[in-house]
């Protein structure tokens, strides 16, 4: 075999970075022995792999074909050195997550605890976005294992149910709505003329509230649009309007007397959570025991 592990790493390192010297200094090899790499590389395929622009080096079609499975190779790679570490009890791996918000802020800590009894000297690094931002740190080898709050769409990703959430109507307890939500169910034309406080384009959370809640009412008067699900909350107590969330985001702000629960007369409005990871790959044992914790009838 003419290709080496090495050649493929240092290929995504130049990819990465845009050149051989920025490549050799996150590797901590010499720019000689980097370039030397690529160039074998290339001659071990009989193909050019980057073309030069300006000082940069930009990948032609042949290398943009080939970095996800140099990618998906080095990664593989990684994780049979992190396995068969773990499996000599050092159990120093570490898990590349990634988490829209709701799940990140509110499920994903409580399941790292549990899963970290078996992985002391583990690390995790987590990511925390909106569902679109997750599913792009997927696809762009940036994360491993993603958990999101809305549909995903992208077919190089492989979805799995994960659990069901449902989304309540809050507001501050001293809004007008709350007064009358006291003495009787708010109706269409009660929350057609409250103002309302979305999350950003993209997040799991918009989308389900625009399916579900909004085709109802057919038409609302937004107040602001936040990229934060804590930050609705926050401007929601504060009195800035009303906004449609997980009830595992407001379960504590509820709890304090901050934000209450409007009841009314909507269909009620429930979401899917999914766990989501590239076609084709597989999970090491780390990770197979994070998504096994997360599946347990307990952790539901």
């Amino acid at each position: 075999m003419r290709l080496s592990l090495r050649q493929l790493q240092l290929f995504c390192a130049v990819a990465r970075t845009g050149t051989t010297t920025a490549a050799a200094e996150a590797m901590a090899l010499s720019q000689s022995a980097t370039s030397a790499a690529i160039n074998d590389l290339q001659h071990a395929l009989g193909i050019r792999l980057f073309e030069r622009a300006g000082q940069r080096l930009v990948l032609n079609e042949a290398g943009r074909a080939l970095l996800p499975r140099a990618q998906n190779l080095v990664l593989q790679a990684e994780s049979i050195e992190a396995d068969f570490g773990a499996a000599a009890g050092l159990q120093a791996v570490k898990l590349r997550l990634a988490a829209s918000s709701t799940v990140g802020n509110c499920l994903l800590p409580q399941l790292l605890a549990r899963w970290s009894a078996s992985f002391p000297r583990a690390q995790a690094d987590v990511v925390i976005g909106n569902t679109a931002e997750v599913v792009r740190a997927l696809m762009q080898f940036e994360a491993d294992l993603g958990f999101i709050e809305g549909p995903c769409h992208e077919p190089g990703l492989q979805v799995q149910f994960w659990r069901r959430d449902n989304l309540v109507l809050v507001a501050s307890p001293q809004s007008p709505l709350s007064q009358a939500a006291q003495r009787r169910p708010l109706t269409k034309a009660d929350l057609r003329e409250a103002r309302w406080l979305l999350r950003e384009a993209g997040s799991g959370t918009r989308e389900a509230v625009d399916q579900a809640l909004f085709s109802q009412l057919g038409r609302i008067d937004v107040a602001c649009t936040l990229s934060s699900g804590v930050a609705i909350v926050q401007g929601v107590a504060a009195g800035l309007g009303v906004a449609c969330l997980s009830e595992l985001l407001v379960q504590d702000a509820v709890a304090r007397g901050e934000l209450v629960v409007l009841a009314n007369a909507l269909k009620p409005v429930r979401r899917d959570l999914f766990i989501v990871r590239r076609q084709g790959t597989e999970l090491t044992p780390a990770l197979q025991h994070l998504v096994d914790l997360a599946l347990a009838p307990e952790a539901a």
